[in-house]
């Protein structure tokens, strides 16, 4: 791919050159300048560390390691080659080595790395906030590894190899970063070519939609059936949720979402509600999202309710329901 400059009604080619010959070095320089500016490389994600080692058995370190906005982990490794040498296995070993991070050991990591910034910022606040995490929900925290290659080009065998992995439901991205010079200053093209961007949103449906088919058929023996009664009406726990509270917000009229949220316990406030506005579309399908299921407050905002309900939140709900005379009772496991 090549770089134009347009000027007085022409083009000129930019002038490829690569990162040795600018004398950029890969931790010092490459690395320096993609944590700061990590949406270039891996969108939606948050840097937590760098040079990131915490296993006693070896001397390797990752590069980058982030979070992305559905808590998965995200190992990225960086290469100023042409070919990205070996740099697919080195992560794949790191990948298989964070696998078992928890949200708390994630979140001393974190730490660690904004007080070496000096940041002074509480690291745990930052993460919850980030992934949209209640302290209840923790569990859902890591429950995959992505990896991202960035190198100035990829080998052949590189690519087959990743493309390979990806049929085996290995998310693993490659993003070229191609230097090209222009008078003084050396400008960086990044350009992420496995997957392809136009087929990545139908790959990530995909893969959703086998990993829940397979879901299904494991978790099936599982599942909890318990169902409720309320006003006269039998309810599954995601379907008592959205009517209680459209009944509750109807009766009390809280003036905000801010003031509905003060009302009720933190175990149940990633699923009480949300601005609509603020829900991403990848994540709709786990809201009541339905015209005639938004509700609208004094305040303006467009809320919906989560249809994502354990027994412990569901049961929590349902004390906290209780004080203001709710008779909610569960009729069947």
């Amino acid at each position: 791919m090549a770089l134009f400059k347009i000027e007085n009604g022409d083009l000129s080619t930019l002038q490829r050159t690569s990162f040795a010959a600018e004398n950029l070095r890969e931790r010092e320089d490459i690395q320096e300048a993609l944590k700061k500016n990590i949406s270039v490389i891996a969108p939606d994600c948050i840097v937590i560390s760098e040079e990131f080692s915490f296993w006693e058995e070896s001397r390797r370190r990752i590069d980058l390691l982030a979070i992305d906005k559905n808590a998965n982990i995200v190992v990225i490794e960086l290469k100023r080659d042409e070919t990205g040498a070996h740099m697919e296995l080195q992560a794949l070993r790191y990948a298989s080595m964070v696998s078992t991070l928890t949200f708390n050991k994630a979140a001393e990591h974190f730490q660690n790395y904004l007080d070496s910034q000096q940041h002074g910022r509480d690291a745990k606040s930052i993460l919850l906030n980030f992934v949209d995490l209640s302290e209840d929900d923790l569990d859902e925290f890591g429950r995959d590894v992505r990896v991202i290659l960035a190198s100035a080009d990829f080998s052949k065998e590189l690519t087959t190899s990743v493309l390979w992995l990806r049929s085996k439901q290995i998310d693993i991205s490659c993003v070229r970063l191609t230097p090209y010079k222009h008078g003084n200053e050396v400008l960086i093209n990044a350009e992420q070519i496995i997957p392809i961007p136009e087929a990545e949103e139908y790959l990530v449906r995909f893969r959703e939609k086998t990993n829940e088919v397979l879901a299904t058929a494991t978790n099936a023996s599982n599942r909890d059936y318990s169902t409720y009664l309320y006003q006269g009406e039998t309810y599954n726990k995601r379907k008592l949720a959205l009517a209680v509270m459209t009944d509750w917000i109807e009766k009390h009229e809280p003036s905000s979402l801010e003031s509905l949220l003060d009302v009720f316990p933190k175990a149940v406030h990633r699923g009480i509600a949300k601005n609509l506005d603020e829900v991403p579309d990848n994540r709709l399908k786990r809201f009541h999202s339905n015209d005639d299921q938004i509700i609208t407050l004094a305040s303006g905002e467009e809320i919906v309710i989560s249809n994502q309900w354990s027994l412990k939140s569901i049961t929590s709900l349902i004390d906290k329901l209780s004080e203001f005379n709710f008779s909610i009772e569960k009729i069947s496991d």
